[in-house]
């Protein structure tokens, strides 16, 4: 079992315990939506450059320069 750390900060006692199955479920449940969190932000920082990669050969394929391109 996972062991948590308890700190009394009135006495200054710290007390060592098992997880309950009830915290382990829950801390188990919160890193999964982390790593929901991080994969969906990956893949919206991707699709962005994307998106910037692609609009930005349309406007040179419309004969803009990189400079008038980096202005907009």
């Amino acid at each position: 079992m996972t062991k948590v750390v308890e700190m009394n900060c009135e006495t200054g006692v710290e007390t060592v315990r098992d997880m309950t199955d009830a915290e382990e479920a829950e801390q188990a449940q919160m890193v999964s939506d982390y790593t929901d969190e991080v994969a969906a932000q990956e893949a919206a920082d991707t699709k962005r450059a994307e998106d910037k990669a692609s609009g930005d050969a349309k406007l040179k394929a419309l004969g803009l320069t990189d400079d008038e391109i980096a202005a907009r």
